[in-house]
């Protein structure tokens, strides 16, 4: 029984080291449907968990937190940013967080 509990620690530890999360923020935090499209994206990728999702309208601004393995996490990074893209336009974005671009950071 002992031997059972460590050989299931030792699968839990190795399974932890191999998931990563990741925290893109996105200049739109009013435009729900861009929202909705860009947690979408994310949500479709195979091996990806949606933990959480925050915008505001008056900072114009969304932070979307997932998490998986790497790959799957490297792709949904992509795709969501490619969503983002696709839907904000930076020469009529207007909010009172500094920004960059339609992706600010991706950490």
């Amino acid at each position: 029984m002992e031997c059972d509990k460590l050989n299931g620690m030792v699968e839990l530890r190795l399974l932890m080291r191999r998931i990563v999360e990741c925290v893109p923020n996105f200049s739109e935090g009013r435009r729900k449907h861009v929202i909705d499209a860009i947690v979408a994206r994310a949500k479709e990728t195979p091996g990806v968990k949606v933990l959480d999702v925050l915008y505001d309208g008056y900072y114009n601004r969304m932070v979307l937190t997932f998490a998986g393995e790497p790959e799957a996490v490297r792709a949904a990074a992509m795709a969501t940013a490619e969503e983002a893209i696709k839907h904000i336009n930076m020469e009529e974005h207007k909010g009172q967080h500094p920004r960059i671009g339609a992706v600010d950071v991706v950490p």
